[in-house]
This record gives C-alpha cells, structure tokens and sequence, in this order.
C-alpha cells in the first residue's frame, strides 16, 4: 500500500467553488492501493479574521504571554486555530457528495503534539498509528494544518505558514512516497515570474537550494517545511491547485541533490525588500564585543543576517555593519542606544532603503568564478554593492532597494537562466 500527503493553502480553499475543485483533485488522485491524507489550511482571509476577533476582544495584546505558564496565550491559539477545522469539514462534505469516502481529523484526534510555545509552537510527534490504517482502508483523511496540541491537550499553533509544515510532518509519520504541496503557482520558478518573464519553472531543485530560497525571500514553501523535508527526506512536489484534473501539471519536485543528474551552477535568483541596514562606527576592539552585541540582539528576538567587521580609522575601534528584518530595525536601535555605554561605540546608522539579492545554486560547489559573474553582472548595470555574504552555495549581496528588480534581472541573464 502506497500513501500519499496532499497539502491546500489558503488561497486554493479560498470559498466554496474553490473547495469542490480542490475535492476533485483529491478524488482524481484517490486510486487502488494508494492512501491519501489531505492537510488543508484555513480559508483565505479568516485567519486574519481571527486574529483580529482574538485581540478585539483580548486587546490589542492578546497573544502575550500567559498569566502562569510559558509561551503566548493559550485562548489566543484557541481562537485563531478555528479556521482550519472548518475547512477540514467543509471538504469532507465535498468529497462525500462526490461520493468518496471522507473523514475530518482533528489534531487531538490523530494526535499532532507540540511544545507548549503558543502561536509558535513546534512539532515533536505526529502520531500515525490510527490514521495510517485508516486511510490504507480506503478513508481519505482530512487534517488540519497549522496546529497542534500539547502533552496537557491545550491547542497550539506553529506559526503563520505552518501548514506545509504540518504536510511534511505528516508525510514523514506515514511514511508517504510524496507530499504534493498545492499553491497558487505551478511550480518553483528561477526567480519571481512577476519580475522578469524569462524566469522558467525548475524540473527539479535539491533541498539545500530550497531551504536558501525559503529564507532569502520565495514564497513558495515556509522555510520550517523545508527543514523538516531535509531532515526527513520527504520528497515535496509543488504545484498549482488551479488546473484541473487531468491537465499536465508536473510542478517542482524538492528532493535530495543526488537525485538531480543535471546540476545548474546557479539555479535560482531571489530577493527580499524587507531588509535593514545597520552600522556601527567606532566600536571598542576588545575580546567579547561582538559577543555583547549580538547577545543583547538576540535577547531582543532580533533576527541578525549578513554581518561585515573592519577596522576603523581610530585605533583600537572596528566599525561593524549588520542586516536584519526591516520591521525589527527600530527595536534593533532601540536596544543598541540602550547599550551604548556597555558596548562603547561612537555612532549609530540605520540604512532601510536596502534589498538583498542573492544567487543560489549547489553547482557552486565545484564551479570557480561565481562571485565575479555576479559582481561583473551588477557593475555593468551601476548598481553598487554594499555588503557581501557567502555560503557554499550562495551569494547575497546588499543593494539600494530602487535597483533590486534590475539587480535581479540582470543576474537571471548573466547566469544563462533566462527561458528561450
């Protein structure tokens, strides 16, 4: 007996037309000897819905932490994981109509455990001892993503995009050939479609090539997700929910690298705009002050990237330059002015006109000459480069955010990733 995970977000349950389309997909896929679990997320816009019902009547700070217990407030989850129950019902409903024998799970039921870290809890065990059974007879078993609960029964959620992490889950725990992530767009793409119409859909693309997009700004699937494929070694197939049963549909398949015959020296070109650029003047040269800073940036829930240190003009002071999350930029300065006296730096500047761009590609492994296509590229096109970070298989450089679509344009073509 085959299995199989088949994961909806919210777009593609969106209302009720889109939910029976979704059931005809699930049924087309429902063959003899295969089982199927089905993890949907909650409808597009009622999460928001929720949230907004959850502080309306909490305040504006429902979620804080809970009077006696660790974490974010237990009712606040209660709340907000709602929606996907809903959506589990309403296409069991659909299915049955069709004629195909369905059955909603909720979390308690299979069960889906979790730490007790409300509003971003994460999976410790999905139990599959019942469910698996059940679908193997035939039962196509809707779930819901994005939740939880804990070893005390209390509803946990796992974070906005937590439902290709619940799938994967799921997938890992039954032991399924594929878990086939429905979305609104038919694939992964070498970068953003809306960017440059020569971006073409990738075959294939090893999970390592993933995990950098996730994080470097594609939306395709939540980083979490890819983490725990990797981990795993869940094969992912991304594809779209919007064409219909039986049209060709083959989508991107997230597998490991050595399942790729074929490896592109760079795969893939992503951005993020939501970038921050902070720098440090005249900081005091002594062992532990990057330690001081950085502690007291992660104490802060500040989420640090790309990271440059140089000597200043002034002995025994160095000038430190850092990234982060553009939103997080105010609560970053406002924990560095508070240190200023414990760190001892001169001056403080914050850049947020910025964007990352970054070239991805597990062919760099073995390939000399990346980072001087990538430089030469960007020259060509006057657009200075204000920070530089690498792994073994990418390079993200920092640029004035007015140049990113250019940045990313001219990068698709200088690496031959343009479609003929």
């Amino acid at each position: 007996m085959s299995r199989l995970v088949m994961k909806f977000g919210g777009t593609s349950v969106g209302d009720v037309e889109r939910i029976r389309r979704v059931a005809r997909i699930v049924a087309h896929e429902k063959k003899p000897g295969r089982g199927l679990a089905v993890v949907v997320s909650a409808m597009s816009g009622e999460t928001d819905r929720l949230v907004a019902l959850a502080r309306e009547a909490g305040g504006e700070h429902s979620n804080r932490p809970a009077i006696g217990g660790p974490g974010f407030d237990d009712e606040y989850d209660v709340v907000v994981a709602s929606g996907e129950q809903v959506t589990t019902g309403l296409l069991a409903l659909a299915l049955r109509q069709m004629g195909a024998p369905a059955r909603s799970w909720q979390n308690w039921q299979i069960p889906i455990r979790s730490d007790s870290a409300h509003a971003k809890a994460r999976l410790e065990a999905f139990a599959a001892d019942t469910l698996g059974p059940a679908i193997d007879a035939g039962e196509i078993a809707i779930i819901p993503g994005f939740q939880a609960v804990t070893a005390q029964g209390r509803i946990t959620t796992l974070g906005r995009g937590g439902s290709d992490t619940s799938a994967v889950a799921a997938a890992a725990a039954l032991g399924a050939e594929r878990c086939d992530i429905y979305t609104d767009v038919d694939g992964v793409y070498t970068t953003d479609p809306r960017i440059t119409q020569k971006a073409r859909r990738l075959e294939r693309i090893s999970y390592e090539e993933m995990l950098e997009m996730a994080s470097l700004g594609a939306k395709v699937l939540q980083t979490r997700s890819v983490e725990l494929a990797m981990a795993k070694r869940v094969k992912v197939r991304v594809l779209s929910s919007f064409i219909e049963p039986g049209q060709p549909n083959p989508g991107t398949i997230v597998c490991d690298e050595d399942e790729i015959v074929e490896k592109q020296v760079v795969s893939g070109v992503a951005y993020s705009r939501d970038e921050a650029k902070v720098t440090l003047l005249g900081v005091e040269d002594h062992p532990g002050i990057a330690a001081e800073i950085f502690g007291r940036l992660a104490e802060a829930n500040i989420n640090v990237d790309m990271i440059v240190q140089s000597e200043a003009r002034q002995e025994g002071r160095q000038n430190l330059v850092f990234t982060c999350p553009d939103r997080e930029a105010p609560r970053a300065v406002e924990t560095l002015r508070a240190a200023r006296d414990k760190i001892g730096y001169e001056d403080l500047h914050v850049r947020r006109d910025v964007a990352k761009v970054s070239v991805i590609g597990i062919g760099m492994k073995s390939q000399v000459g990346v980072a001087r296509t990538m430089f030469s590229a960007l020259a060509a096109k006057g657009i200075n480069i204000e920070v530089i970070a690498t792994s073994e298989i990418k390079i993200s450089v920092l640029v004035d955010a007015q140049y990113t679509e250019l940045a990313v344009r001219a990068l698709h073509t200088a690496y031959g990733l343009d479609a003929a």
